[in-house]
Parts: structure tokens; sequence; C-alpha cells
């Protein structure tokens, strides 16, 4: 009974992160969604920049500090390790269901592309930076990075052994295709207002500063291969003309 638990709870935190990723998508391009990053403002400047600065504070910090690896292991002494990473996935998606709930339009525009082919190309490249975050989560481990692999293992009485390190397709190009992707998808657009603006600062802000935390850790438990790899491989814009990366080289 108790795997079957630990299995389904990992099935709604999956669905919960699936629905809210849905969600960003409509709320970064401002499609169907009822509220988006663009919706009609009802507050001050000075109190929306406020409160929006906060809300992407509380995500980042936890998308953050949840990842490291002293809090994982702090953490797993209350939280069994096969939900883990479920429970990881279930907090990061209510801190984006926060944000939507109280973010706070602004109004204002900076730039707006009225070419047709402008706006066209820049919808384009939104799309490919949706489409990018999605096919790198799959070359790696899509099931693993968002909880299923370590309950369907814990439900069928196996033991979850890390994953080795890989470097497939996009992979082989710049170390990090899933920010990459989202670079993409939040500065893409034909028309950026200010809160747009801001919100594309503050999260590839984010962006840059996990990056470094992030890669701290690949380093500590991967050693010089991940070293290795990331001497010769770009962190986000690839090289042109360059050879992709080869395992063992």
């Amino acid at each position: 009974m108790k795997r079957i638990t630990v299995f389904t709870y990992g099935v709604i935190c999956y669905a919960i992160f699936i629905a809210t990723f849905l969600y960003t998508i409509g709320f970064v391009g401002n499609l169907v969604v009822p509220k988006s990053i663009d919706s009609t403002p009802s507050g001050t400047l000075g109190q929306a920049l406020l409160i929006n600065a906060v809300l992407l504070g509380i995500f980042s910090i936890q998308h953050s500090v949840m990842a490291r690896p002293g809090f994982k292991r702090w953490w797993t002494r209350f939280v069994p390790q096969p939900v883990e990473r479920s429970t990881y996935v279930l907090f990061s998606s209510l801190a984006l269901i926060l944000l939507f709930a109280y973010w706070q339009p602004i109004g204002g525009v900076i730039w707006q592309v009225q070419n047709p082919v402008g706006q066209a190309v820049l919808y384009g490249l939104c799309v490919l930076g949706w489409g990018i975050v999605l096919v790198a989560t799959f070359l790696i481990n899509h099931f693993d990075l968002f909880g299923l692999r370590q309950v369907w293992l814990y439900l069928r009485g196996k033991e979850d052994h890390p994953l080795a390190f890989v470097t497939p397709g996009l992979y082989r190009l710049v170390r990090h295709p899933i920010y990459v992707g989202f670079i993409f998808a939040i500065w893409a657009t034909p028309t950026m207002t200010v809160a747009h603006l801001f919100f594309a600062l503050l999260t590839t802000g984010y962006i840059l500063v996990g990056i470094r935390f992030e890669e701290r850790d690949l380093v500590d438990f991967h050693g010089e291969r991940y070293s290795e790899y990331r001497k010769q491989v770009p962190m986000l814009v690839p090289r042109l003309g360059g050879r992709p990366y080869e395992a063992g080289e």
C-alpha cells in the first residue's frame, strides 16, 4: 500500500507540474489563460514592481535552495528519498502558481514590432524556446528530472541508482540547453511591456546565478569528467563553426 501511495503522490506532483508548465506558456505569451503577464494593470508602478520582485524571489530561492545537495541531505531526514524529487517539483509548481495568482501587470510598452514578418519571427523563436526546453528534458531523462522514475522504481521494489553523466544532442553544443530555451521563450515577443521586461530581466539574472551553483554541484558529483566538459562546451551560446563535444575527448 505504501508503494502505491508513493507512486500516486509522484504522479499527482507530475500532473500538477504539467498543468503549471502549460499555464506558464500561456502566462508569458498572453495566450488563453485568465491572467497573464500583461493583463490589465490594477495598482501603482512601485507596488507592482515590489510584489513581482517578491514573487520571483520566492520562486528563485525555493528552486535553488531545495536543489542543493546539503538541503537534500537534511530534507530527506523528513521526506522519504523516493519522493524527494517529486516534492521538489511540487514546491516549484506551487511557487509558480503563487506567482501567477498575485502577479501585478504594469502596462507601458518598451518595444512593439508591427511588421508581420518580424512578429512571425519572434513568435517562432518563442515557440522554438519552449520546444528546446521540452526536448532538452527528454534528452537527459525527463521522468527522472520530474520525479516519476524514482517513484516508479520504488513501486517495483527496485533500488534507485544515480544516472550516468551523458551529453546527448543539444548538450554537445551548450551545457544548459534548458536555460537557453527559457531565455528564447521569455525574451522573444513582438510586444515587450514593462512587466514582461521586468520578468525577463529577473528570470535571466536568476538563470545566470543559478548556473554557478548548479555547476559547482555537478563538479562535486561528477568530478573531472564534468570539469573537462565545462572547458570544452560553452555555457549558453554555441561556438560558431565549432565541432560538437564528444564524450571522452
